[in-house]
């Protein structure tokens, strides 16, 4: 495991140990066993490819060019 790697996986445990002093499941219940933290695990990674999907974030920006409207003959076709 090289530097990145490891300061990542402590960034990641890190946080992880702060939520579960306040985490439930989405039923409302506290966290109280491992299969407590495996469904709580479950969850939370399906709220992250959830709101990756709907917003992007996560992917970084846009690197592809702009889209520019296709002319012919000079004439914007949008504009027809």
């Amino acid at each position: 495991m090289d530097v990145n790697e490891r300061q990542i996986a402590l960034s990641v445990l890190e946080s992880l140990r702060g939520d579960l002093m306040y985490a439930h499941l989405n039923n409302g219940n506290r966290i109280l066993d491992v299969a407590d933290l495996r469904q709580y695990i479950y969850e939370e990674i399906g709220r992250i490819r959830t709101s990756d999907l709907t917003s992007g974030d996560l992917c970084g920006p846009d690197d592809r060019p702009e889209r520019v409207p296709i002319k012919s003959n000079g004439h914007d076709k949008s504009q027809s």
